[in-house]
């Protein structure tokens, strides 16, 4: 490794460290920011609080680990350009364009790095974070009742609702005075208890709470009972609460796993599978089709005679031939029991049916290949970034953090619309889920091969690149296709 070579990445360490930091605790904390409403006021440990931030986070440094890299290029050839070394290196005889490959060749690496992180340990902390939410969806809110107010107590499963309330609470006791529950756990019966005074007890795992009123009567009214009303007194009364408290409990083996939660292989096997019942469909809806016709016009419609017709199921080949064979005699044994005059209707809403069931299945194996193409698109990001960032900050080095900064978002905003925006499109069936992953991929490449190519030409001082340069470039990119329509005119 040369001199020079190994001061260019020494210069872009430092900043791709601080760049990863900085952005990775912005993103970090917006994400905790959107989910912490769904773990204030559960109880939980500071164990299962921990285990939710440390799988929240690669699925951030997915998504900063790119965005580093343009951050660093951008602020180090601007470094560089200010401090006129770029100028001396080409002075010496070393192309501007020279020193683009070696981080290229650490873009490279890290193009690696991130797809192995994106194919092996994102899908997996992913499906764990999923598994955890849905544990702590399913653990009720710390219990804790307030004197005074009315209380909302609902049992883990929604089952059982109630509103309770007491006029004072002893804590060391236990004891209710002055109570009220409204039960709206039945929507057909609407039912009012008072009481003088109870107590509430929890059961020996602490997941239920028994209510134990003394001295009161019960309000009942029943949709069923219109205008009338049961009132009925009581000197004690035990009402269960089931799965009230806040006791947290892990799923056994977790759900099924999303797109997101899948490796290549797991996402090529899914689209595989996917691709052959949609040929199975297909072929059931071609014969189906074909009886549908030999039943309009009269012919037979028993299996050998269907088959004679169908010389081109044997072209395809044997598993096509036996795929078809075997939607004949699904489609024939289903129709035996018939009369003739439902048939024809028969097919054509099974036709239907399966026209559906294939348009589904494309749109499912669309968005697996999508994902496995995310992947591979989002690694490539870490080199695309090289050649985009490297031209603009020598061309105007004079912007500072400042110019780094408007860089980067404009570049990340177009970049992430652009990936969005093609998933959304390759979901729904618009768009071919290569070009919906690489479009914007392939748009950066040429323009950093572009910049790169013009970087020896347009390379500046310190005296120039600044937000005025910047701005006189853009006014003269717009204004040059109005010169030349006046030049034509002319």
């Amino acid at each position: 490794m040369g001199i020079l070579t190994r001061y260019l990445i020494r210069s872009h360490g430092a900043p791709f460290l601080f760049a990863l930091s900085i952005l990775t605790g912005l993103v970090f904390l917006n994400t905790v920011a959107q989910r912490i409403e769904r773990l204030a006021g559960r109880g939980l440990e500071w164990d299962v609080i921990g285990e939710f931030l440390f799988l929240s986070l690669p699925h951030t440094v997915a998504l900063t680990l790119p965005m580093s890299v343009l951050v660093a290029v951008l602020y180090t050839f601007s470094q560089l350009t200010a401090t006129n070394e770029v100028t001396a290196m080409a002075a010496g005889g070393i192309k501007p364009t020279r020193l683009l490959f070696p981080l290229l060749g650490v873009g490279t690496i890290l193009a690696g790095v991130m797809l192995i992180f994106n194919d092996r340990i994102l899908p997996e902390s992913n499906h764990q974070l999923k598994n955890l939410m849905v544990d702590i969806s399913r653990k009720s809110p710390t219990f804790q009742l307030r004197e005074g107010v009315v209380n909302e107590i609902q049992s883990a499963d929604g089952r059982s609702k109630i509103f309770l309330q007491a006029q004072a609470i002893d804590p060391a006791t236990n004891q209710l005075t002055e109570v009220v529950i409204y039960d709206v756990g039945n929507p057909g019966e609407h039912r009012t208890i008072r009481a003088d005074h109870g107590t509430m007890a929890f059961n020996a795992e602490h997941t239920d709470l028994f209510l134990t009123l003394f001295d009161g009567r019960i309000h009942e009214v029943s949709d069923d009972r219109i205008g009338q009303f049961q009132r009925l007194d009581f000197q004690k009364q035990i009402i269960p609460l089931r799965g009230v408290t806040d006791v947290f409990e892990r799923q056994v083996g977790g759900s099924g796993r999303t797109d997101r939660e899948m490796s290549i292989a797991m996402l090529t096997e899914e689209a595989e599978r996917r691709g052959q019942e949609l040929d199975d469909v297909l072929e059931e809806s071609l014969v189906r089709s074909r009886f549908a016709v030999r039943e309009a016009l009269g012919r037979p419609t028993d299996a050998d005679s269907a088959r004679t017709d169908d010389g081109g199921f044997a072209a395809s080949g044997e598993t096509l031939a036996s795929r078809a064979a075997a939607a004949r005699t699904r489609h024939l044994a289903s129709i035996q029991a018939m009369r003739p005059d439902g048939v024809t209707q028969t097919v054509a809403m099974n036709l239907r049916t399966g026209v559906t069931r294939a348009e589904l299945l494309r749109l499912q194996m669309n968005r697996y290949r999508v994902e496995v193409h995310k992947k591979y698109s989002i690694a490539f990001a870490c080199i695309v970034f090289v050649l985009v960032g490297a031209p603009l900050a020598v061309r105007f080095p004079r912007g500072g953090v400042g110019m780094v900064i408007a860089a980067s978002v404009a570049t990340f905003a177009v970049y992430w619309m652009g990936l969005i925006g093609g998933e959304k499109l390759a979901d729904k069936g618009h768009l071919h889920p290569f070009w919906s992953m690489w479009t914007v991929n392939l748009v950066f490449l040429a323009l950093g091969l572009f910049l790169s190519g013009r970087m020896g030409r347009e390379m500046t001082t310190s005296r120039g690149g600044g937000w005025d340069d910047l701005l006189f470039t853009l006014k003269s990119a717009a204004l040059r296709p109005l010169r030349r329509s006046r030049r034509s005119e002319g």
